[in-house]
This record gives structure tokens, sequence and C-alpha cells, in this order.
């Protein structure tokens, strides 16, 4: 009897150590999972900073490089316009010449060699006026054709920026609307740098330490999620913050950027769980301490971001060209 107790007690024992085993595998293999993820995301993050910075670098060359050529095309037209009424004054001066040459000759005058050397200048005066207007216009028709090429591409970044702010303009107000149950609960839409940001403080969502989302914050996600899926042309980044106090559990999570990450991925696993949102378009990261809105207020820096920002693809073949 005593033997069977002792075995029995064996048993439960190892039982219970598997539970907590099996725990500490999954969530190590979670942890592994979304180590991954962020440094994809520091990747892409990195690419589409740069590529904005390109864009808005370019852009700006193209502008100047516009207004260059108004200048130049302006000056040539100027230059042009005028040379156009000196060659005018001396057709005029040379009709004079002609026709005081004739007279001249009907008179037989002393004068006519002289009217005649004024005359053969003036030809030749015109001659060369005639090559530089033909040169200033071939120049002028050249800027004048690349101007207008510029300034169709210059419009053309123009009205695609223009659609994209009105586009990120649009989601801001969607996803106001549909979230404006929750603005007193610990939730914020606001616009900035042409990207929607989603801030939901920790107490809508977690309880202290915790992964898992509570069911008031876990609708408002689900709200979210509804908005997002109809939308394909979308870069979502959903980031995990935590405050500056350290964790000090024997168990996962084990530090903030832990806590930050998994917070971060249970907020991507209710939105594709729940959704029709294209998984493809959202990314889990953490970013533990280090990005705090209010030093003074823990509370606010213990936060979900889910970022929104427009695929600049199309902005950026349109400006590599």
């Amino acid at each position: 009897m005593k033997r069977s107790t002792l075995y029995l007690t064996v048993l439960l024992g190892l039982l219970s150590a598997c539970v907590p085993a099996k725990k500490y595998n999954d969530l190590v293999e979670k942890e592994k999972l979304c180590s991954e993820e962020l440094l994809q995301f520091k990747n892409n993050s990195i690419e589409n900073e740069g590529r904005a910075k390109d864009i808005q670098a370019k852009y700006a060359v193209l502008k100047d490089e516009v207004a260059a050529l108004r200048k130049d095309t302006n000056n040539i037209g100027d230059k042009y316009r005028m040379l156009q009424a000196q060659y005018d004054k001396i057709v005029i001066q040379s009709m004079a010449y002609e026709k005081r040459l004739d007279q001249e000759r009907k008179t037989g005058s002393q004068t006519t060699i002289a009217l005649q050397t004024d005359l053969d200048a003036s030809n030749m005066e015109l001659q060369r006026k005639q090559g530089v207007l033909n040169d200033l216009e071939i120049e002028l028709k050249t800027k004048q054709n690349l101007l207008e090429e510029r300034e169709k591409r210059v419009n053309e970044l123009e009205e695609m920026i223009q659609r994209k702010d009105e586009a990120v303009k649009a989601l801001k107000e969607k996803v106001g609307k549909a979230l404006l149950g929750f603005e007193n609960k610990g939730l914020s839409v606001v616009e900035k740098n042409g990207k929607v940001y989603v801030s939901l403080e920790a107490k809508l969502l977690f309880n202290s330490g915790s992964t898992f989302v509570e069911p008031e914050g876990k609708k408002a996600l689900i709200e979210l999620a509804k908005v997002l899926e109809k939308e394909t042309d979308l870069e979502i980044i959903v980031e995990g913050h935590t405050d500056t106090d350290k964790l000090s559990s024997a168990s996962h999570p084990k530090s903030n950027w832990e806590l930050s990450v998994l917070r971060a991925t249970s907020v991507v696993d209710i939105m594709i769980s729940n959704s029709k949102v294209n998984p493809a378009l959202l990314m889990a990261a953490g970013r533990s301490e280090f990005h705090p809105v209010d030093p003074k207020d823990k509370a606010k820096n213990r936060r979900i971001e889910v970022i929104i920002s427009p695929n600049l693809n199309a902005l950026f073949e349109l400006i590599s060209k």
C-alpha cells in the first residue's frame, strides 16, 4: 500500500513538472518567432524610412530642376525676343540702305560704293543674327520640352502624394469612428508623419505583467481589425511598449523586451483570428521601455501602438523613373 502511494506521488510529480516545461518550451518558441519578426520589422522599417526620405529628396530635386528650367526658359525667351528685335531693326536698316542705293545708282552719286559697303555689312550681320536666332530657337524648344516633361512628373508625384495623404486622412476618420466608444478608456487615434497611430494603454488590454488580452481590449482590437480588413495597400506595425519597472519573474516573460514582444504578438493573433485582415500586412514588434511618450507617467508608457502607413512602392517606382 505504501509502495503504491509512493508510485502515485512520483507520477503526480512528473505530470505536474511536464506542464510548466511544455509552457516554457512554447514560450521559448514564441519568443524565437517574435525575435525573427522583430528583425524583419527593423529591416523593413529602415528600408521604408529610407524610401520615404529618398522620395522626398528626389521630389525636392525635381522641383528645383523645374524652377531652374523655368528660369532658363524665361532667360532664353528674353534673349530670343531681344535678338529678334535687333534682327528686325537690321532688316529695316538694310531695306533703307537698298532704297538709298537704288536712288544713288539712278543719279550716279559717288556715295554708291559706301552705301554698297554698308549694305553688305548689314547683310552679313543679318546672317549672323539669323544663325544665333536659329540656335536660340532650338535651345528654347529643347528647354520647353524638358520643362513640360519635368512638370508632368512633378504634377504626377504631387497628385500621388495628395491621394496618399487623403487616403491616410480618410482611414484615420474611419478608425476614429469605429473606436469612438473606447476613447475615454485609454485609446487614442492620431495622424502624424503621414501615418495613423492607434495607441491603446495597457490598462485597456492587459493585467499587470500579463500577455493575455482582456475582453474589453479584445473588443477594441476586433473593431480596429474590421476596419483594416478592407484595406489592401497598407503596412501595419503592432508595437509593444512597457514602463521602466524591471521584471523579476522566474517564468516567461522574464524581461520588458520579452513582455513587449509577446503582448504585440497577442494583439496580432486577436486581429488575425477575428477578422479577414491580410496577415501579410501585419508585423509584431517590441520596443520595451525605450520609447516612452511621457517619462513622468508610467501608465501612458505601458501601451500598444498600431502604426498604419500607406505602401510607398507606387511612389517609389514613380520617383525612380
